[in-house]
C-alpha cells in the first residue's frame, strides 16, 4: 500500500486494472485503518477518473454475493447522499410507491455514513430483517412487488470500510460506487447525484455499462428532485431541465424536507408519509421522485400518466400495503 499512496501522492491516477486490484486488496483485509483511510482521502482531495470508478465497481462486482431474484425488469432508485442535507428517505419511499404501482423494485442501500438516516437504517428501524438467500429475496419481490439488499452483505468491501466511512463521516467515493453495483444488476435505475460532476461521470459511465438510466440533480444541490429548485434530469437520449411546478405542482422549501435528528425519527416520517399522513410538501417530493421512476420503464406515455400513477399507489394505500406485506415476510 505505501508503493501505491505514493504512487497517487505524486498526482498521478490509476488505470482500470490498478484500481480493481487496489480495491480487492482491501476487501481481502490486507491493509490496515490508517493505510485504508488514507488511501480514501486521496479521492477527496481531487476527481476521481472514469476508469477509476470502472475498476472500483469490477472489484466490488467480481467479489460480491450473487442473487438472481426472478425477475428481469427491477428497478433499483438510489441517491449518491453525501448532499449534506439531511432529508428524510425520499428515495426508499419512492420505490415502495413504485412497487405499489405494480413496478418489480430491487432496492440497494447501506447505512447512512454522512447522514442520520441512510436507507438500510430506516428499513431496520421499520422491522425489515437483512438477508442475502436467493430464496427469500425472489419471494419478497413476488408477494410484496420489492426486497432490500444491504450492501455489506453482498460487497467485502463495503463491510471493510464500513467503520471507516463513519468516522471520516463526508462522502467517499464509495457513495459514487453505492448506484453502480447493485448484485442485482436491475434493468431500470434512477440515480439521484449531488453535484454536475458527478452527474457527467454516471452519464458516461452508464452509456458505456448500457444500462436504461435516468440521472436527477437538484441545483441547488441535492441528490434527488426537490422541488426546492429546478431538476437537471439527464437520460440515455438526452438531457434537461424541469421547474419544479413541472415536478410537483409547486416548489416547496428546504425546511419541509428535514428527516429529522434520529433514526427514530426518520422511521416515523417514513411512516406519515407512506400511510398517506404526510404533508402537501412531503408528498409531493416522494410522487415526483416515483413518477420519474416509473417513467424510465416505458409503460407511461408521460411523465404527467406516471405522476398520476404515483399518486395513485400513495393515495389507495398499494405502496403501505406493499411495505406491510414485506414486513410481514420477515
Amino acid at each position: 500500500m505505501k508503493k501505491l499512496l505514493q504512487y497517487l501522492f505524486e498526482h498521478k491516477t490509476l488505470t482500470r486494472e490498478q484500481a480493481k486490484e487496489a480495491l480487492v486488496q482491501i476487501s481481502q483485509g490486507m491493509f490496515n485503518e490508517h493505510e485504508v483511510t488514507s488511501f480514501v482521502t486521496v479521492f477527496l482531495m481531487r476527481r476521481i477518473t472514469i476508469d477509476e470508478l470502472m475498476g472500483f465497481r469490477d472489484a466490488l462486482l467480481s467479489l460480491a454475493v450473487k442473487v438472481n431474484v426472478g425477475v428481469e425488469n427491477a428497478i433499483d432508485i438510489v441517491g449518491t447522499g453525501g448532499d449534506g442535507k439531511d432529508t428524510f428517505n425520499i428515495s426508499t419511499l419512492s420505490c415502495f410507491i413504485v412497487a405499489g404501482a405494480g413496478q418489480p423494485v430491487v432496492k440497494h442501500g447501506n447505512y447512512g455514513a454522512s447522514t442520520v438516516s441512510g436507507s438500510s437504517n430506516v428499513m431496520e428501524q421499520l422491522g425489515y430483517t437483512f438477508k442475502n438467500e436467493e430464496a427469500l429475496l425472489s419471494k419478497e419481490v413476488q408477494e410484496a412487488g420489492i426486497c432490500f439488499l444491504h450492501a455489506p452483505l453482498f460487497h467485502p468491501a463495503l463491510k471493510t470500510v464500513g467503520p471507516i466511512r463513519r468516522n471520516i463521516g463526508i462522502r467517499t467515493f464509495f457513495n459514487m460506487l453505492g448506484p453502480i453495483v447493485n448484485p442485482v444488476q436491475p434493468k431500470y435505475q434512477l440515480i439521484g447525484v449531488y453535484n454536475l460532476e458527478m452527474a457527467r461521470i454516471y452519464n458516461y459511465v452508464l452509456q458505456l455499462l448500457n444500462k436504461e438510466f435516468t440521472l436527477i440533480h437538484s441545483l441547488d444541490g441535492y441528490d434527488e428532485i426537490s422541488l426546492t429548485a429546478d431538476t437537471k434530469i439527464i437520460t440515455n437520449k438526452g438531457e434537461f431541465i424541469m421547474t419544479p411546478y413541472q415536478l410537483g405542482k409547486k416548489k416547496v422549501f428546504a425546511k419541509e424536507l428535514h428527516g429529522g435528528t434520529t433514526v427514530q425519527e426518520a422511521a416515523t416520517i417514513f411512516k406519515h408519509i407512506i400511510e398517506g399522513k404526510g404533508t402537501w410538501s412531503q408528498n409531493a417530493v416522494v410522487l415526483a421522485n416515483s413518477a420519474m421512476a416509473l417513467q424510465i420503464t416505458g409503460q407511461y406515455e408521460s411523465y404527467e400518466m406516471a405522476y398520476q400513477a404515483a399518486v395513485e399507489s400513495l393515495e389507495s394505500g398499494a405502496a403501505n400495503n406493499c411495505l406491510k406485506k414485506l414486513i410481514s415476510l420477515q
